[in-house]
C-alpha cells in the first residue's frame, strides 16, 4: 500500500477509509459498535487523535514514533502521520420538532457562538433543520458570520427523527473534501420517528469519516450538571444511545442550560477540530467491528480518539 493516502477531511477522531466498489453485504454488530448496511470495501483506517497534557492543555509536538495504535489489542504500524492546518466544515443541525418549541431561540444561540470561532478564510458551516424530515436552510458556505433570518422563523412543531436526520447530515458533510468535517446537533435529545437506529447512524457516520457533536440544549431542571437539576445523570436521555453515538463516531455529548456553557462548548468544538493528529494504519482483513486504542508513549498525555472502526466493508446506507 502506497503512502500518502491520508485524505486531510477528517473531523476529531479516527474513521474508517472508503477504498474500493464492492457488492452489497449486510453487517451487523452487537452491542459493542455500529449496525449498518454497506455498499463498499475497507483497505485504509483513518484516525484523528487529540492529545491533551495533565492540565487539558493541547499539546502540538508529537511526532509519528509519540504514537502507538491497537486493533482488537493486535498493535498495528502506522502508515502515514500527519498535523495539517486544515480548514474546519460544520453542519449545523437543528431539532425543529415540538419538543424543542421553548429552547430554539437557545439553540441559535449555541449555534451563533460556533460561527464566531469559525475563520472567514478557510472554514465553512451549513444549516439543517429536521423534525421527521431534513431541510436544508443555507448549503455550505465560507464566512458565514451570522445564522439565517430564515432560521429564525422555523416554528418547532411535531415528532422527530433524530437518528435518521442525523445519518442523513453526515452523508452532505462528506462531500466536503480537504476540510475537517463534523456535524453539530442542537437537540433535546427526544427521537420518537426515526427508521434507524444510533447503531445504524454511527456505522454511516464513521465509514465516511464523519464525527457526530451532539449539543443537549435543555433548561437547568433537565441538565444534570445543574444545581436545580431535576434529572440524575444516569436518567439522562444524552447518557444513553445518544452518547453512544457520538463516541462511536469520534465525536462527544455536551449539556448545555446556561448561556456560558452554550459559549464555551462551542469554543471547544472548534478547537478540538482545530487541534488534531492524523494517524493512518492497514485496516484488518478480519470483518466486522474492531476496537481501536490510540495511546501516547508518554503516560502523563491523554489522547481523545476514536474508538473503533469496521473492517470488511465500508460506506454504509441510510436508505
Amino acid at each position: 500500500m502506497k503512502r500518502g493516502r491520508l485524505i486531510t477531511t477528517i473531523a476529531i477522531v479516527g474513521f474508517t477509509s472508503v477504498a474500493q466498489i464492492g457488492t452489497r453485504a449486510q453487517q451487523v454488530i452487537g452491542s459493542d459498535g455500529p449496525v449498518a448496511t454497506f455498499k463498499t470495501s475497507v483497505d485504509l483506517v483513518r484516525v484523528s487523535a487529540v492529545v491533551r497534557d495533565k492540565k487539558g492543555r493541547f499539546v502540538h509536538d508529537l511526532k509519528v514514533h509519540d504514537f502507538e495504535v491497537t486493533d482488537g489489542g493486535i498493535r498495528r504500524p502506522i502508515s502515514d502521520f500527519r498535523r495539517d492546518e486544515a480548514g474546519v466544515s460544520v453542519a449545523m443541525l437543528f431539532d425543529a420538532s415540538g419538543s424543542m418549541e421553548l429552547t430554539m431561540p437557545q439553540a441559535r444561540e449555541a449555534a451563533s457562538h460556533m460561527l464566531s470561532w469559525l475563520n472567514r478564510e478557510g472554514d465553512e458551516a451549513a444549516v439543517f433543520t429536521f423534525d421527521t424530515r431534513l431541510d436544508e436552510v443555507t448549503p455550505f458556505t465560507s464566512r458565514l458570520s451570522t445564522l439565517p433570518d430564515k432560521l429564525a422563523a422555523v416554528r418547532p412543531f411535531g415528532a422527530t427523527s433524530l437518528h435518521d436526520a442525523v445519518a442523513r447530515t453526515a452523508e452532505k458533510v462528506a462531500t466536503r473534501d480537504g476540510l475537517r468535517r463534523a456535524v453539530v446537533v442542537f437537540t433535546d435529545g427526544q427521537d420518537n420517528a426515526s427508521h434507524l437506529t444510533p447503531g445504524e447512524v454511527s456505522g454511516i457516520a464513521s465509514a465516511i469519516d464523519v464525527p457526530v457533536y451532539i449539543v443537549g440544549v435543555v433548561s437547568p431542571l433537565d441538565d444534570p450538571a445543574a444545581p436545580t437539576a431535576a434529572v440524575l445523570p444516569e436518567h439522562s436521555v444524552f447518557a444513553g444511545s445518544l452518547g453512544d453515538l457520538a463516541t462511536w463516531t469520534g465525536g462527544r455529548t455536551f449539556v448545555v442550560s446556561s448561556i456560558a456553557q452554550r459559549s464555551l462548548v462551542a469554543r471547544q468544538i472548534v478547537d478540538e477540530l482545530r487541534h488534531q493528529y492524523l494517524i493512518a494504519f492497514e485496516s484488518s482483513r478480519t470483518p466486522g467491528w474492531h476496537p481501536l486504542v490510540v495511546r501516547a508513549r508518554d503516560k502523563d498525555l491523554t489522547v481523545r480518539a476514536r474508538s473503533g472502526y469496521i473492517a470488511g466493508q465500508s460506506r454504509p446506507a441510510s436508505q
